[in-house]
């Protein structure tokens, strides 16, 4: 049995597109020249690989499992790349990591500062997701490593919690609950909340609510925590983010104040097939991200507890 990179590329590119023809375009390849590609590939393996319909292309079981395996090796492949790109001149290291919304708030951009500072080479491709997403991205080789809710099942990815990033309240300056030193979450659920449309947070704080029989009232639900902040600042409702996104938002007239719910405690944290197996680039952010969490947590200010 024998599939050469080109053919994992493009049965990759095919089942990400959908479609034989979009596929053999993403993968720069004539479209009778994928098809007999595909063709051989499955004659070479004695099965099916593709389900063929009217509205494109999806894999068989034999297909996920080639795609599993393809991926793999292609991801493998790029870090080689990536780690012999520094002992050639002119070429550069390239980094692929997905994160959530919260750890883009502030650990990231810091961290890819003093990455970019020292390792002027490095290019990094980030890619914003829900904790969920994260996860699969980097178990299906489409980045090398994430930021994600600790929170969230891992499967059989390593994981490096980093990061305690507490849920708290935001709130308008003159809404009647912030003044509040602390507060439960079943305290807020009869008030309008601005949220996230998706996402682990959303799927979290639902599932709090469905404890205590209750469901939370959304007012707005968007995609942006920088967002929901502007509106809750408006009046339009409460909120509840991490700390780490609540902070850069923090006014006058918008105030922050902790949840005393224990299950509020919430981690950020690193997650990689194999952190070992990264391009030496990518495990010096992974370290990079590490030192810069730390930092933070040590000079993370006292939480403003009213107006």
């Amino acid at each position: 049995m024998r599939f050469d990179l080109v053919d994992l590329r493009l049965f990759a590119s095919v089942v990400d597109a959908g479609s034989i023809s979009r596929g053999a375009a993403a993968a720069n390849l004539a479209l009778a020249s994928a098809s007999a590609r595909i063709s051989g590939m499955e004659a070479l393996l004695g099965t099916a690989l593709l389900e063929r319909g009217r509205r494109g292309v999806v894999p068989t079981p034999a297909g996920r499992t080639l795609l599993h395996h393809a991926r793999a090796i292609l991801a493998q492949t790029e870090r080689m790349r990536g780690e012999l790109a520094t002992f050639a001149g002119g070429m550069k290291g390239e980094i692929r990591m997905v994160s959530n919304s919260a750890a883009l708030v502030e650990l990231v951009p810091r961290s890819v500062r003093a990455l970019l500072a020292a390792h002027r080479q490095v290019d990094i491709e980030i890619e914003e997701r829900t904790s969920v997403d994260v996860i699969a991205a980097v178990g299906e080789g489409r980045a090398e490593f994430g930021l994600a809710s600790h929170s969230v099942d891992a499967g059989i990815l390593e994981t490096r919690p980093i990061l305690t990033d507490r849920l708290v309240l935001v709130a308008a300056a003159d809404h009647p609950l912030a003044g509040r030193e602390t507060i439960r979450f079943a305290e807020l659920l009869d008030q309008p909340f601005v949220g996230l449309s998706a996402g682990a947070l959303h799927a979290s704080l639902a599932d709090q609510a469905a404890r205590l029989g209750r469901r939370i009232g959304y007012r707005v639900r968007l995609r942006s925590f920088e967002t929901m902040a502007g509106l809750v600042e408006a009046g339009i409702g409460l909120g509840i983010m991490p700390l780490s996104a609540a902070l850069p938002a923090q006014s006058s007239t918008l105030v922050i104040v902790p949840l005393a719910d224990p299950w509020a405690d919430r981690r950020l944290a690193l997650c990689a097939r194999r952190f070992d197996d990264l391009s030496a680039h990518a495990r010096a952010l992974v370290e990079e991200l590490a030192r810069q969490a730390a930092t933070l947590e040590r000079a993370r200010p006292t939480l403003s507890v009213g107006r």
